[in-house]
């Protein structure tokens, strides 16, 4: 069995035998890494510093010394888990509010990667928002209740985007309908509701993604992992208002009884849409559950989801896109997520932009075709079509979510990134 490494910081820089600006040295007491900048700077050189003594194969690690603060922790955490596990990490002494923090931000955003990390094989529709409700409802189980409304009863409900997105494959589709009521109060009014992009695999349908860009794609349903997780969080945190979520889960897949281009979707709302994509189907299934909170009464709606490769374009996988309306609601969820520690960046959407969502045929063209049009702006706009006027919505396209590879700061695939700036806009919006 391995020695455990006691990892230290250190204010100063590294001994020259270290190299140049080195981030790590190590000497008979374990290893130090050696902090210089802001605070935000820090909390960036602590994770690097968790992945490469990873990437190094070091596996059991405790942490000493009176500067590890909540953040530090959580940063080198990030940084040093690995999806492989193996690891065994000790955190460090700290007062018990702390360690209740601490330990509410790493089961969920352990749970969160995990389940982005599962296997198309083990994570379908059904599985999905089966684990999704068992994991908030381990938060509070009193408070829970939850329905979930798959196959052919999509249809008969009027979900017909996730019913039509789900039906070329074998395992149906699913809504997730979840109710978080601390007052047990049958009719206290819904606060805020979430909505999650939940496509457990996405081949593209007949608008088929090659094999490069195939092979990420158990990771679609990073968005209800995330509000998922969010929710769990924010229950953690504390949350004592009503929240209603709404996971919108299918397998994109090629069959003889897939949706295909031409197709035509009419919603509940009187809205149709012409199929010009079938890689664009995201939108398609998030539109039911936008439809589903809006039908609540509440007046605060926040969807998320992977959505477009457009915002990847924009972003890299360092934000998260965020999109709005109305710019001061994205403005301020961005604040928010600066004040936790993590990055989202606001593109534009103007009501204009729903103009270039044409059809020949249909209301709407769920993708854009003009030259010019902007992918992740326009995704937004089709979903602004099934929100009510004036609602407090907000758009997130995780493009920050996920990994196909690992990099300095990251192992390869999901990420958690973004759970906490959700948590946050529901103990905010809710308060």
């Amino acid at each position: 069995m391995s020695a455990i490494m006691k990892v230290m910081l250190a204010d100063h820089p590294a001994d020259a035998q270290w190299g140049d600006k080195a981030l790590i040295s190590f000497n008979q007491s374990g290893t130090a890494i050696h902090l210089v900048g802001s605070e935000a700077e820090c909390l960036r050189l602590i994770q690097r510093a968790g992945r490469r003594l990873d990437s190094q194969g070091i596996k059991q690690i405790a942490l000493v010394g009176s500067d590890w603060d909540l953040e530090r922790r959580y940063a080198f955490y990030q940084g040093f888990y690995n999806p492989r596990a193996g690891q065994s990490l000790y955190l460090g002494d700290m007062a018990a509010a702390e360690q209740r923090q601490l330990d509410a931000l790493l089961e969920v955003t352990r749970w969160v990667r995990q389940l982005t990390n599962a296997t198309p094989e083990e994570l379908y529709p059904q599985t999905l928002a089966e684990q999704a409700a068992t994991f908030i409802g381990q938060q509070a189980p009193e408070a829970i209740s939850f329905e979930i409304i798959s196959g052919e009863a999509l249809k008969d409900q009027g979900h017909i985007g996730i019913y039509q997105v789900g039906r070329g494959s074998a395992r149906v589709p699913a809504l997730m309908v979840l109710d978080y009521n601390p007052s047990g109060d049958p009719s206290a009014p819904v606060a805020a509701c979430l909505v999650g992009k939940g496509i457990t695999f996405d081949s593209g349908g007949y608008s088929l993604k090659d094999s490069d860009n195939m092979l990420p794609m158990k990771s679609d349903m990073g968005g209800a992992a995330m509000v998922s997780g969010a929710l769990a969080l924010a229950i953690r945190q504390g949350l004592k208002a009503r929240v209603k979520l709404f996971l919108c889960c299918a397998e994109n897949l090629v069959s003889g009884d897939a949706f295909k281009l031409g197709d035509i979707f009419t919603y509940r709302n009187g809205v149709s849409v012409e199929i010009l994509n079938t890689d664009a189907e995201g939108r398609l299934v998030l539109a039911d559950g936008l439809l589903c909170a809006a039908e609540t009464g509440t007046r605060h709606i926040l969807d998320a989801a992977t959505l477009t490769g457009a915002a990847k374009v924009a972003l890299g996988r360092d934000y998260h896109a965020v999109l709005s309306l109305d710019e001061m609601r994205s403005l301020q969820l961005c604040r928010w997520a600066s004040e936790e520690n993590e990055k989202s960046w606001p593109l534009p959407l103007e009501s204009w932009h729903l103009g270039q969502l044409t059809s020949n045929f249909a209301e709407l063209g769920n993708v854009a075709s003009a030259e010019g049009t902007a992918g992740a702006t326009t995704a937004a706009a089709f979903l602004s079509r099934f929100v009510p006027s004036g609602m407090d919505w907000v758009h997130m396209d995780l493009s920050a979510s996920y990994q196909k590879n690992g990099n300095e700061l990251w192992a390869a695939g999901g990420k958690g990134h973004g759970v906490r700036t959700i948590a946050r806009w529901l103990r905010e919006v809710c308060a």
